[in-house]
This record gives C-alpha cells, sequence and structure tokens, in this order.
C-alpha cells in the first residue's frame, strides 16, 4: 500500500456564549459562506493556541522540541542584550548594527519599526550569541570590534545560523513555516495548513449589556453602577478544517519520521481539545470536538466546506448528516480512496466509517507518517 501524503483532519466544535475572535472593532470575527452571514475562527489564531497551549499534549513537552521566538526585537534582546555589563558598552554598541542587518536586512538599524516581525529558533539565536559573545571578547576596543564584526558579517547568511541543527527554526516554523523578506532562502515552506473555521450556520449572536459595581459606593452617592458597557456574544458550532503534509513535516523535522509521527498526534489531540477563545474570565469559552475525521491519502486535498453551503441546523447531529452526504458524493464522484477513522459524539452514524477515541486517532495518524519511513 502507497504511503500517504496528505493527513486531512476535519473538526466540528461547539462554543456557547463566547467571544473566540475578534476583528479590529472588537466584535466577532465574520465572513459570508453561500449567501449567509457566519461567525468565523481565523487560522491565525487558532495555530496561535495550538502551539502555546499548556495541555499534556503541548508540543513543547515533545521529547526533540526547539523552541522559537517571534519578535523584532530577537538581536536587541536575545544576542545584544547578554553582552552588556561584560564587555565595553562602546564594543557591544559597535557590534550591534551587522547582527540587526543580518537578522533583519539593511535597513534593520534604522530602528525597531523597521524591522519585520520574524520567527527564528531557539539553535538560531543560540548561534549568534555564541559569534556576538566571541567577536566582543576578541575586541580590543570598538574600533576593532566594528572591523572585525564588519568583515565577520561579509560571508554569514541564514544558512550559517541553520548548521548542524536538524530544527534551526524550531518547531514552530518546522509547523507552521517562515517568511524572511531579507534572505528568501530562510524561507521555511509550511506542511501544516489550516483553513479559517466558521459556523455551519447563520451566526448566532447578541449584544452582552454588563456593569460593574463598586462596592466601597456609600449611600449617598449617586445609585446605579459604576461602569457601564457592552460586548459581543456569540454560540455556534463550528467547521474546522487542517491539511498535514506528511513528507514535508518530515523533511522540515530534519528527516526525524518518529518525531514527525509524535508531533502529528500531539496536533490532533490539540486541535481537538485546545479552545480560542477571549474574555476567559467571563465566557469559560472551553469546548471540544464533538466530530472529527480523519483522512489519509496521497491525491490532492479537499476540504468538506461544502457540506455547508447550504447552512445546517445548528446541532452536531444535522450538521454530521450533511458532512456525510457530500463526503459520499465526493467518493462517487472521485473515487480518490482516502483511509479514515472518525471521533463520532453525534447520534449519526456514518456507514463504513471506523471510529475510535481522540487516543486512537492521534495513534492512527502516528502510524500514517511511520508507514513514509518504510516506503
Amino acid at each position: 500500500m502507497t504511503a500517504p501524503r496528505f493527513l486531512q483532519i476535519h473538526s466540528l466544535h461547539s462554543y456557547a456564549a463566547a467571544l473566540l475572535n475578534r476583528d479590529d472593532s472588537g466584535l466577532a470575527k465574520r465572513l459570508t459562506y453561500g449567501g449567509v452571514s457566519r461567525t468565523r475562527i481565523s487560522s491565525q489564531c487558532l495555530k496561535r493556541h495550538w502551539r502555546l497551549a499548556e495541555d499534556p499534549h503541548a508540543l513543547k513537552n515533545l521529547s526533540g522540541y526547539e523552541d522559537s521566538v517571534r519578535s523584532r526585537e530577537l538581536v536587541t534582546e536575545k544576542v545584544i542584550a547578554p553582552l552588556q555589563g561584560r564587555f565595553a558598552d562602546d564594543i557591544v554598541a559597535a557590534l550591534e548594527p551587522e547582527f540587526q542587518k543580518l537578522v533583519y536586512g539593511d535597513k534593520a538599524d534604522k530602528g525597531k519599526k523597521s524591522r519585520q516581525t520574524l520567527l527564528l529558533g531557539r539553535p538560531e539565536l543560540d548561534w549568534l550569541a555564541r559569534e556576538a559573545e566571541r567577536l566582543a571578547a576578541e575586541a580590543s576596543d570598538a574600533s576593532a570590534a566594528k572591523k572585525a564584526v564588519a568583515e565577520w558579517a561579509k560571508t554569514k547568511t541564514y544558512k550559517a545560523m541553520s548548521e548542524n541543527s536538524a530544527l534551526p527554526g524550531g518547531l514552530v516554523a518546522a509547523l507552521f513555516g517562515r517568511m524572511v523578506t531579507s534572505d528568501p532562502a530562510a524561507n521555511i515552506d509550511a506542511p501544516v495548513h489550516v483553513a479559517h473555521a466558521f459556523t455551519v450556520h447563520g451566526e448566532e449572536s447578541e449584544s452582552d449589556y454588563f456593569t460593574a459595581v463598586d462596592d466601597l459606593k456609600r449611600d449617598e452617592d449617586d445609585s446605579g453602577a459604576d461602569t457601564i458597557q457592552e460586548t459581543e456574544l456569540t454560540s455556534g458550532l463550528f467547521y474546522g478544517y487542517v491539511v498535514i503534509d506528511l513528507p514535508a513535516l518530515v523533511a522540515n523535522c530534519g528527516g526525524d519520521t518518529d518525531l514527525a509521527g509524535r508531533v502529528v498526534d500531539s496536533l490532533v489531540h490539540l486541535i481537538a481539545e485546545v479552545s480560542p477563545g477571549a474574555k476567559l474570565g467571563s465566557t469559560a469559552p472551553y469546548g471540544r470536538a464533538g466530530f472529527m475525521l480523519l483522512e489519509a491519502g496521497d491525491r490532492q486535498p479537499r476540504s468538506l466546506a461544502e457540506s455547508f453551503r447550504k447552512p445546517s441546523r445548528p446541532d452536531l447531529d444535522a450538521a454530521v448528516a450533511q458532512l456525510g452526504k457530500q463526503l459520499a458524493k465526493f467518493d462517487h464522484a472521485y473515487a480518490t480512496g482516502e483511509r479514515r477513522i472518525c471521533l463520532n459524539l453525534s447520534d449519526v452514524q456514518l456507514g463504513g466509517l471506523p471510529a475510535g477515541s481522540i487516543a486512537e486517532l492521534g495513534q492512527w495518524a502516528q502510524a500514517k507518517v511511520a508507514e513514509l519511513a518504510d516506503a
């Protein structure tokens, strides 16, 4: 049997009275699909919660994990700051511009606002810090430091930072990619592709009027609340879709199939169990997937969002039924032959589709990565 190239993960999550992802005006993000306005959770929001999750299946808990940091101040905080107080200030100041330009490009020494927000892995940052410390230690004065770092920088690129590391950009970059405008060779293609999640039905929202009362207000003070505000609350059943290019993930993990398999197992759990959400203290927006479908195959992936172009009733059974019908239509038309397993908390049974627990789905996905090693 041919080892699969793509793992597709479809999910249905239900949330009530929450504000999961806000736009610039503080309202829930939306999109129109099938002529109907839906509540939306952006892919950026989903990925951030998965990568920063404090969870037993958190990425940082994986053996072989390398950390990543995203900032405009990587050189300032991670490379230059550790030198301060250990070496003369003028020597440190002479080194900084060349390190800024190496990481952020030719205009990086013009100030923080001139820099792109970049993601660097711990191996890259550690290499930069070691080189900066070496140059500072070898310089007799600021003039010597400036000359030495300029000569050093002539032959240094992101490739130099990446040598001897399987995960130079860290695990986050290995999963979700990285773009570096100053050095295109440093770009990392994302093997994990994440769609914006949206409600399978029309938006369900209301404006929530709330107050805060001053506990120390005296009887003679004005009556009423001390603060009056409004916020938006939404409810909905969201369809989510993730595609993992398995060979690309293995390549980004330095060829380590075992690490890639454990990453996929963790991602399956994180997608099912980690909730995005603002206003945690007042909405407790925690939910788990009521349905997940995993598909493994070597043909181009295809979303099942089409299942909900015509809005579903806002309940799990109706959504699973619509998804099942669309899946059957695709199977009949294209016969792509994906292998499948699902987690299903609805009362709708999809004929011939094996069901399991989230642990079994994670193990199933991990086994598909292992097949690449045997191919």
